[in-house]
Order: C-alpha cells, then structure tokens, then sequence
C-alpha cells in the first residue's frame, strides 16, 4: 500500500506530457507563419543540397581545373563560371553548403553541449558555484564575439575545426546564462518542489524536470546561433583562421574573390549570396520558433 501512494505521488510531480491537440495547434501556428516556413524550407534546401554534393555536383571541387577557361563566364558546362584557378564555381557553392551546415553544427553543439549543463547547474544550486561560473561568462562575453573567435582561433593554430571549437567557446557564454535563467525560474516551481518531497534527488530533478522544460528557448538560442556560427566560419576563413585556401568554403570564396571585384564581381556574388540567404533562413526560422513558443500567444 505504501509503494503504490509512493508511486501516486511520484507519477504526480511529472509535468503533463503536451497534448496532443496541443501540439497540432503549434505546429499550425508554425505553418501559419509564412515567413518562419520560408526559413524552414531554407534550412531543409541547404540540408538536402549538403547531402547530395556529391550526387549534383558536375566536377570536383579542387582538383578539377581548367586553365583554358580560368576567371570564364557561366557557359554550358561550367554553370556559375570558374575561379581564378579554373575550378568550377557550381560545384565549389555546393559543397561550401557542408562545410558551412559542419561549421553550424559543430560550433553550437558544442556551445550547447558545454554550456546547457553548466548553466543548469549553476542556476540550480547558486551560491558559490554560481558566483564563479557567472564571472568566468561575464568575462567571456566582455570580448566581441567575432574577436574572442579570432584570438581563440589563432591560439589553436587555425584550421577548419580549431576554428568551430573557437567559435562554440565564444558561443558558450550565452547558453550558459540562458540555462542558468531557466533553472532559477524552474527549481522553485511546485511539481519540483513535489518531486523534492517524494525524494528525488537534484540529478533526477536536473534531468526531468529542468531540462525539459528549459528547452524552448534554448533550441530558439541555437537556431539563431547557427546562423552566427556560419557568418563566424565564413569570417575566419576569409581571414585565413578558418577552412583550408583551397577548401570549398564560401568564405576562402570570398577572400578569393576580392581580388577580381573589378574584373569579375561574379566571384563575389554566389558566395556573399547563399551566406545571406542560409542565415536569413535560420532567422526566419528562429523568429518562427520563437513566436510558436511565446505564452502570450499560446491559447
């Protein structure tokens, strides 16, 4: 008799899973927001065209190079034209779609994967731990993003991955701060605090409770981190901190194309286009997100 009330009261301080109703009415509200479906269906054109590279791509990205055609106009084979070394530029903005979709991946994952929990942590025990871990994100948020990437990139010694890692380190701080926020709010509502009373422990209640529901906006940070981590990747290659000279990337694009502006302005135009439109879509996204969560809105 006793296990079964213990049971009782447990099953009771688990938040209510989100209805099903419930969760067709976000997902229409989504759907009703054009603007966020246009930023899905951005994301899903720059995931897809990413996969596919080497299925549409007509030639490879750095090796195939003609010298008869270098700096040549968008003809039948060539689609969008060649670059300085008569490398194939069609193929070279496909698959600068994976190296730009691995720089987003790899820099907010990590930011999220390091930052989430000591965030929660923080924010859920306070005191002392909290004290230090805000001075250490207070100083990391002191340097401009863009800045803090190139001296931490340049400490690592450069390279496309030392790279992410430098931008997923500037990127922490501000899932560190958000998570704190929402375990402060959360470790004193009145299912954890019923959970508490059965006997959980702070894990469980860190992992059931906290997390879960410091999710939303936390998946809306990383959204529009993606698209900053792409900017960031295509920044620090142009400068030469991030992806190999002859990689692919529409940054080392960019830093190429600089060099033919009054000759061949076309250099510049496929790589500055598809950054702007990719992190247009991962904003739109995000608004979209953002809004389908915001209470003021939820009926």
């Amino acid at each position: 008799m006793m296990k079964s009330n213990t049971s009782t009261a447990a099953a009771a301080t688990t938040p209510p899973p989100l209805p099903q109703l419930q969760r067709f009415r976000l997902l229409r509200r989504f759907a009703s927001n054009r603007l966020a479906v246009v930023g899905a269906a951005i994301i899903a054109a720059l995931i897809l065209v990413a996969l596919l590279a080497s299925t549409l791509a007509r030639f490879d990205p750095i090796f195939d190079q003609d010298y008869g055609n270098i700096l040549g106009d968008p003809n039948a084979a060539h689609w969008l034209g060649t670059d300085d070394l008569g490398r194939d530029i069609y193929t070279r903005m496909l698959y600068g779609s994976r190296i730009s979709l691995q720089a987003a991946l790899i820099a907010v994952g990590l930011a999220f994967t390091v930052g989430v929990p000591i965030g929660i942590v923080s924010g859920f025990y306070r005191g002392v731990v909290d004290m230090l871990v805000m001075r250490v994100v207070d100083a990391l948020q002191a340097f401009p993003s863009l800045i803090l990437a190139l001296a931490l990139a340049a400490a690592l010694g450069g390279g496309f991955y030392n790279a992410m890692v430098a931008v997923g380190i500037g990127f922490t701080s501000s899932f560190v701060r958000l998570a704190r926020g929402q375990a402060m709010t959360i470790r004193n509502l009145d299912y954890v605090m019923a959970a508490r009373s059965v006997g959980a422990g702070d894990l469980r209640i860190m992992w059931r409770y906290v997390l879960p529901n410091s999710l939303a906006p936390l998946v809306i940070q990383a959204t529009f981190a993606m698209g900053s981590a792409i900017i960031a990747e295509a920044g620090l290659s142009y400068l030469g901190l991030g992806a190999r000279p002859e990689d692919p990337s529409w940054g080392s694009m960019l830093h190429i194309a600089q060099g033919y502006l009054n000759t061949n302005p076309m250099l510049a135009l496929w790589p500055g286009m598809a950054i702007f439109i990719v992190v247009l879509g991962f904003n739109l996204l995000g608004d979209g997100i953002r809004e389908v969560f915001d209470p003021k809105l939820s009926r």
